[in-house]
């Protein structure tokens, strides 16, 4: 992706003034709420947000208190949860906060402890349920690196606005491993790859004997099983079901007949006028 050099710069000269502020932080073994602080700082100075209208703190959900909130427009964006920056991120966290943004229908889910930033985003699945997407050390980035500078880009503000995280979810979920394998043994691909064989040695294969051929022989089977695996295939099959019905709407659209053109309407002794 490719970000704006006025960004860059913010988020270069961001990196340099808050790694010697998280360091000493660490040293210090700061407590959480000491951490928060330092938070906020990175969330308007380094990411972009207002401090005072789009940073939210302790955001009542259900009763219970989340420790961050962001919001643009008065829309809430993500849910940030954040402990003392000696505190190691554990799965435990992730749920807390995981629970919050479902309570509240809030996607993205940022658990931190100032210096590690694990980004998550919320499935409203049956049960609920959150996909990693980021894992960012600040201490480890560097200022100069544009590789870093863009990772760090889909914290701010405006990748919010254009939705960049969300892109890059979906970039990280097309080249899953399981993903792949579920596209690999697609009705489309195996069919196209019958087609090939076929043209390179005419030899005929039945579609399902090369499936099983690729499945077996070809693709791990540690993507093909489990609960990853399925829920790629679902995902691959309700894609081609979709793509199905466009190309059906598409056939019916150009097979209806054509309703009587400007000319066959008007009366040939008509005119403007007479």
């Amino acid at each position: 992706m490719a970000i704006s050099a006025r960004l860059a710069e913010r988020l270069s000269a961001g990196v340099k003034r808050f790694q010697p502020i998280l360091a000493s932080a660490k040293t210090r073994d700061v407590n959480e709420s000491d951490t928060s602080m330092v938070v906020t700082d990175i969330l308007a100075e380094v990411f972009g947000y207002d401090k005072y209208s789009e940073i939210t703190r302790e955001l009542c959900i259900k009763g219970t208190y989340c420790d961050l909130a962001t919001r643009i427009d008065g829309k809430f964006q993500m849910i940030i949860e954040v402990k003392a920056i000696g505190l190691e991120l554990k799965e435990a966290h992730i749920k807390q906060a995981v629970d919050y943004a479902a309570n509240q229908g809030i996607e993205w889910v940022a658990l931190t402890n100032g210096n590690i930033w694990k980004v998550f985003r919320v499935l409203f699945t049956k049960p609920i349920a959150a996909e990693p997407v980021l894992d960012i050390d600040l201490l480890s980035i560097s200022p100069k690196n544009g590789d870093h500078l863009e990772s760090l880009y889909l914290l701010t503000r405006e990748s919010m606005l254009k939705s960049g995280l969300y892109a890059y979810h979906d970039h990280l979920q097309a080249m899953d491993k399981f993903y792949l394998a579920a596209v690999v043994l697609s009705d489309a691909v195996v069919e196209t790859v019958r087609r090939e064989l076929r043209r390179l040695s005419d030899v005929k294969l039945e579609v399902d004997e090369l499936r099983e051929a690729l499945r077996l022989e070809v693709i791990k089977r540690e993507v093909l099983e489990g609960e990853k695996a399925d829920s790629a295939k679902r995902k691959v099959a309700k894609a081609a079901s979709k793509a199905l019905r466009s190309r059906s709407t598409a056939d019916n659209l150009e097979d209806a007949p054509a309703g009587p053109s400007v000319t066959d309407a008007a009366s040939p002794d008509s005119k403007v006028g007479s």
